[in-house]
């Protein structure tokens, strides 16, 4: 089987690494499209993967957008003619789905952001499936849905996937036990980022929060001076590992706010947009809080996450609470290669 897979974003390489690597052991023949954004090239390269780089990001507002959708459906349709996959496969899958229809190969398409509503009207009606957490609550044509128990981050969160490692501390001078948060700034650009907002007081939150533990700041933007000591860049590899051993993660990434609470570490996520997975992790598990009121998101936040540092048993009590959430779900990867190779072996769904 040829399965090509396109991935155009950190999100998403860990999403597929899983699965890629199993579709390689069972014979395949795996076709990894790119594009240049944050560390996804990075990423894949560190693998040791072939990888084909279609288009650039475009800067620039919807009229950037615009363009490089043009520019890198027209890339993907020349390049999926040549190596002519069963399958192709995407996160949010805007570009797989216009080349599947075009070149009458079936698409999947994995989400779960909701708030994508330009993305989604652009990308859903010409996907042959469309698959998403049971939580799901925004609009998919109902013939093309499909849902399963489980979050994206679960591919490789799942204890059958990975296992926390103490040695990836030692680089930031941090053993298991010691007390540490990790804060993520973001720089509002996605498609479906515009015009939200999070943390405007980066400042004060740090100057409080490090009363309970050290701060680790990861941030896309930039930061002032005076909070360059509390600034990291942690390798992609070891992100997953501190965020197991932290005691709280706080920001405005609603992807590691699901990280940390499929691996059991409280999570604080701010921003004025709300995502279904993080909702049902705060109402049925008490793992991640969301806040989202524009005017005391912050407010609301720091104080939901100096409580839970007030606490010197949460770690544990979130641990059982993320067994919990264990028993309901599913290991995502294997759900990926199954219906994946399903589609590739027949066509359709």
């Amino acid at each position: 089987m040829k399965i090509l897979v396109d991935i155009t974003h950190p999100a998403h390489f860990h999403f597929f690494r899983n699965a890629i690597t199993e579709w390689k052991k069972h014979g395949h023949e795996v076709f990894i499209t790119t594009r240049k954004k944050d560390i996804t090239i990075d990423l894949i390269t560190a693998f040791g993967w072939k990888h084909k780089e279609l288009g650039q990001l475009y800067k620039g507002g919807l009229l950037g957008l615009g363009r490089e959708l043009i520019q890198r459906d027209l890339a993907l349709i020349h390049y999926a003619q040549k190596v002519r996959p069963d399958v192709m496969c995407a996160v949010g899958g805007i570009f797989v789905a216009h080349a599947g229809l075009f070149l009458r190969i079936p698409s999947l398409v994995f989400y779960d952001t909701e708030h994508a509503n330009l993305q989604n009207r652009l990308t859903y009606p010409f996907a042959t499936k469309v698959l998403t957490p049971d939580c799901y609550k925004g609009w998919v044509p109902k013939r093309k849905h499909f849902m399963y128990p489980g979050y994206h981050e679960l591919a490789y969160t799942h204890p059958n996937r990975f296992r926390p490692d103490p040695e990836a501390l030692l680089p930031f001078g941090l053993l298991p036990g010691d007390n540490f948060i990790i804060m993520r700034l973001v720089l509002w650009q996605a498609t479906h980022d515009l015009n939200d907002k999070g943390i405007s007081d980066v400042v004060d939150m740090v100057e409080k929060l490090s009363r309970y533990g050290r701060v680790l700041i990861s941030s896309e933007r930039g930061l002032p001076d005076f909070l360059a000591r509390y600034q990291v860049t942690i390798r992609p590899e070891l992100m997953h590992h501190l965020l197991a051993y932290a005691r709280l993660f706080i920001g405005e990434s609603a992807t590691m706010a699901s990280e940390a609470a499929c691996l059991g570490t409280p999570a604080v996520f701010i921003s004025t947009s709300i995502r279904s997975y993080t909702s049902e992790q705060e109402r049925r598990y008490g793992l991640a809080f969301t806040f989202s009121s524009p005017n005391t998101c912050q407010v609301d936040g720091l104080s939901k996450g100096l409580e839970i540092l007030r606490d010197p048993d949460s770690k544990r009590k979130w641990i059982r609470k993320r067994d919990c959430m264990l028993q309901d779900k599913i290991d995502v990867t294997r759900f990926i290669v199954d219906i994946v190779e399903e589609a590739a072996r027949d066509g359709c769904l």
